[in-house]
């Protein structure tokens, strides 16, 4: 392409112009820089960077609650008598058989009630029979016009009461004897013994719990965690449970129930997970709990990348093609957050990077940068 350059050359009789043709590309450069067409001018800064993070369930770096195994059944074991304890037969970690003898009280004032119970229930039965003695001599001399009807009605309620004696010290007895029976506790169920309230020697009262019997068929792993994660937590939340010394161990768990009160001194609610039977954990282990499984990741976000729009909770997505990116906002179904995270239930899917710093500043399809880790 040909182009022609102008050159004015002042002189003092007049204006000479004079045509200069030369070959020569047409550019920017070749333009005055006071008109501000210059290359640079013309450049546009690069799209910023942004803080993300890349959407995963985390696994055990994940937050973590501390937690122990129980049994679904377990029952606090006491006598129903008042007495002192002489003998207990099982310590704690004992495994035991329904009827096995746990622990037994000192039975000699206990023998020396049903002994008086049962000379009570024989002097009773002496008064009755002299009574009926009595009723029938009186009705033997009514019917010879001997003894008088109020005589014969005498003999009568003397004999009624006597019937009522004998009933009650019969009663008593049978006290007596089932108190007797109470000085023997044994186990109502196959178990494990897994706490211990009173040594032997002790002087227990009528329902002092003594130890507590937990079964072995049903076991679960309970925590504590604080209100505000219950907060939309669904009935069945899905959990794994390992131990620290086994980390590669893993267990799924479901939630059984949530306690409905919360503990007044740390304002905490306790969970129930529901354990597989192929668990290996033992009745009292500590182990630790996460929201989320394999085959149910728990996916969270943190918690600045969140914001509301239209009375609903949105995020930053980070759309790549190429060396090119942009931005997009998705609604979200939040669950409930801990220590930062929130629980992500629906809208998003692991693999997704959200944008989690300067959330406010962002448009919807705004070109972006290069990620940077927060």
């Amino acid at each position: 392409m040909m182009a022609r350059r102008i050159v004015a050359i002042a002189g003092r009789g007049g204006l000479l112009l004079a045509l200069a043709a030369f070959p020569a590309p047409v550019t920017a450069q070749d333009l005055p820089r006071w008109l501000g067409l210059s290359s640079e001018a013309a450049d546009l800064p690069a799209p910023r960077p942004v803080v993300t993070e890349i959407l995963e369930d985390r696994g055990q770096a994940a937050r973590w609650v501390p937690g122990v195994v129980a049994s679904k059944t377990q029952v606090s074991m006491a006598f129903q008598t008042l007495g002192r304890m002489v003998t207990r037969q099982v310590e704690l970690g004992d495994r035991v058989r329904k009827g096995d003898v746990l622990a037994e009280l000192a039975t000699e004032d206990l023998v020396a009630n049903t002994r008086a119970a049962r000379a009570a229930l024989d002097a009773a039965e002496v008064q009755l029979s002299t009574a009926h003695g009595t009723l029938e001599r009186t009705r033997a001399l009514v019917g010879r016009s001997v003894a008088s009807d109020a005589q014969m009605e005498q003999a009568q309620r003397a004999a009624t009461a006597a019937e009522a004696a004998v009933a009650q010290a019969r009663s008593q007895l049978a006290r007596a004897e089932d108190a007797e029976g109470f000085a023997r506790m044994t186990a109502p169920f196959d178990g494990v013994i897994s706490a211990i309230y009173e040594a032997p020697g002790a002087v227990v009262g009528a329902g002092a719990p003594i130890l507590q019997l937990s079964a072995e068929d049903w076991r679960e792993a309970v925590i504590d965690v604080p209100e505000t994660t219950l907060a939309g937590l669904p009935p069945d939340a899905a959990f794994t449970v390992w131990q620290r010394n086994a980390p590669d161990e893993e267990v799924p768990a479901v939630l059984n129930r949530i306690d409905p009160l919360a503990d007044v001194a740390t304002r905490t609610r306790r969970l129930y997970l529901t354990l597989p039977p192929e668990a290996q954990f033992r009745l009292g282990a500590l182990v630790r709990a996460r929201l989320g499984t394999v085959g149910a990741p728990a996916l969270s976000v943190a918690a600045e990348a969140c914001f509301t729009r239209d009375g609903g909770v949105w995020v930053w997505r980070v759309r790549r093609q190429g060396e090119a990116a942009h931005v997009e906002a998705v609604a979200v179904k939040t669950g409930p957050d801990f220590l930062g995270r929130v629980l992500v239930l629906e809208g998003l899917e692991a693999g997704d990077e959200i944008v989690i710093r300067g959330v406010n500043s962002l448009q919807d399809g705004q070109a972006v940068g290069r990620r940077v880790d927060p």
